[in-house]
């Protein structure tokens, strides 16, 4: 039997002595795309940062293809919230995609024909060829999500971990992310995505995670994005409406 993309082991997080995280175990297969949910506060990005090591973890293992996270950690791939980027740093959409290849570059080599190529690939993937040149301050919204995407391309990891791609862009942008991220998963890669909006989850997810500063259910989207669970995630009783394709 195949390792598991991603296993994480007993995570708990604290701020300030108060849990933010608790005791999450939370094991992802290889060649999923998987949804996390929960309401504002479940700690969804914490999820992805602590995994990353990006904030401190109080208790908790993190292996990677079945080794340590800090063995296999540039195996994953990180688009973080857009919210949280400061877009008006100085640099053009063809070197912030540069970016994505300095991992396996290390500190002391440049950018070659092979990195240029990953570039230029990953801008056409998303379709900013012609946008290569501009200051990333200059885009909108939806081009700036497409531009860290294609970061994320270039440097062509086998999992990926996305936060809230949706937020912020039009349905066309979204649905186009939504196709690149359906054909990442058909390549081989494992997606995981902080997701809001439960009425696409049966449209867009393999699989899910409820979420609510521990795991109250995960698995694939017919198992445990169920109205019961989704209720108990959410702290209370929400009209059917807000949950799509959950199963009553």
């Amino acid at each position: 039997m195949a390792d598991p993309a991603l296993k994480i082991q007993g995570l708990t997080v604290a701020y300030h002595s108060k849990p933010v995280l608790w005791n999450v175990d939370l094991t992802v297969a290889p060649r999923v795309l998987m949804g996390i949910i929960g309401p504002n506060g479940a700690g969804k990005s914490t999820l992805l940062k602590a995994t990353l090591g990006l904030i401190p973890r109080l208790t908790g293992q993190v292996s990677v293809f079945g080794a340590p996270y800090n063995e296999k950690k540039q195996q994953i791939g990180y688009v973080p919230q857009r919210a949280s980027i400061d877009w008006d740093f100085p640099t053009t959409v063809y070197d912030l995609v540069m970016m994505g290849t300095y991992g396996r570059l290390g500190w002391f080599r440049r950018p070659g024909a092979k990195e240029k190529k990953a570039t230029e690939e990953a801008l056409e993937r998303v379709e900013l060829t012609p946008f290569a040149r501009r200051q990333i301050s200059e885009l909108s919204g939806g081009q700036q999500q497409r531009a860290f995407l294609a970061r994320a391309f270039a440097q062509d990891t086998p999992i990926y971990f996305l936060d809230e791609p949706f937020a912020g862009v039009d349905v066309k942008t979204e649905k186009a992310i939504v196709k690149m991220l359906h054909g990442m998963r058909d390549d081989g890669k494992t997606i995981l995505v902080v997701q809001h909006d439960l009425t696409t989850v049966g449209e867009y997810l393999d699989e899910v995670t409820l979420l609510n500063r521990e795991i109250i259910a995960s698995g694939p989207v017919a198992d445990a994005f169920e109205l019961n669970l989704i209720e108990k995630t959410y702290g209370g009783t929400l009209p059917r409406s807000n949950f799509g394709q959950a199963n009553p």
